[in-house]
């Protein structure tokens, strides 16, 4: 897997977003309300990397429609649908009300890409140029305990703070 500086921080984009906005907002919430506001933060850092994400099913929807394995039908549709329920979801963790649900959900939908992933690591699809030159398996190294992540952060920011 080439790993080089554009490379890697492709990569790492979703991470470094949700972490830049949690660490911004909890400064800033501290700053101006005087206090942290963690679960809001969270919850924002989230629907923020969930929008960074969500650009990618419409920029490089033909390289993430070969990401889906072959019994998936109807996959362009799905790239949208996924697309728009990244952002609506992630939209929906912004309000108390709404962000169990859209922490369940959101869950679930991390669990459904799984696959979607794995398939694109042993294909070595690169999503970006819809083709078969990406990374390769390795890359499942850090995706998989990337995905893990995501759903222990809405875990515990939609979740476990729901009272």
């Amino acid at each position: 897997m080439d790993l080089g500086p554009s490379n890697f921080f492709s990569i790492m984009k979703p991470l470094i977003v949700l972490i830049a906005v949690f660490v911004s907002s909890t400064i800033i919430s501290k700053l101006i309300m005087g206090d942290w506001k963690l679960i809001y933060s969270g919850n924002l850092a989230m629907f923020a990397m969930l929008i960074l994400t969500s650009i990618g099913h419409f920029m490089f929807t033909k390289g993430m429609v070969l990401m889906m394995p072959n019994i998936i039908p109807f996959k362009k549709e799905m790239v949208y649908g996924t697309g728009i329920a990244e952002i609506l979801l992630g939209l929906a963790l912004l309000f108390p009300q709404t962000r169990y649900r859209a922490g369940i959900a959101l869950i679930i939908l991390f669990i459904l890409m799984t696959p979607a992933n794995i398939h694109a690591a042993v294909k070595h699809i690169n999503l970006e140029k819809a083709s078969f030159d990406g990374n390769g398996p390795r890359y499942l190294w850090f995706r998989i305990p990337l995905q893990i992540l995501f759903i222990a952060w809405v875990w515990y920011f939609a979740l476990s703070s729901h009272v």
